[in-house]
């Protein structure tokens, strides 16, 4: 196998996608066909969640395994190349989502974070449990 040149690398890393990738799409349609009604990608709330119900101060983040750091620990080591670059770049993903949460419920918004393949398997568990939130809220 050939290695990859910057160009090439580079024209792979700008087709991921940062908002309306498969996951989250797949919840949100769920949602909608519930009449649930919400913003997206809204970056007057900090840390610009999926999907967001300003009302109920409710915050939903659809987080891929790979770019989130599902089971790191383990994960870590199927790293193969360019580890620096990689497990920099992860770990920092891990670190601000943990500070987004933090800072987001200290303002009083519940924080709900499904991993992909959460979503993939189980869209209308995810879409319950989001409804079930949104109910026992209190209009904020």
């Amino acid at each position: 196998m050939r290695k990859k040149t910057p160009e090439e690398i580079s024209s792979n890393m700008k087709q991921v996608k940062n908002k309306d990738s498969k996951i989250e799409i797949l919840l949100r349609k769920e949602l909608w066909s519930r009449g649930l009604r919400y913003r997206k990608n809204d970056s007057s709330v900090f840390g610009k969640p999926d999907i967001v119900f300003k009302s109920k101060k409710l915050a939903v983040f659809c987080d891929s395994e790979f770019w989130h750091g599902y089971n790191w620990e383990e994960r870590i080591n199927d790293i193969k190349s360019n580890k620096e670059f990689w497990i920099t770049k992860i770990e920092g993903n891990i670190k601000r989502d943990k500070t987004v949460t933090t800072t987001l419920e200290q303002d009083d918004w519940l924080v709900l974070r499904f991993w992909g393949k959460e979503i993939e398997k189980n869209t209308i568990k995810c879409a319950d449990i989001i409804e079930e939130k949104l109910n026992s809220r209190k209009k904020k």
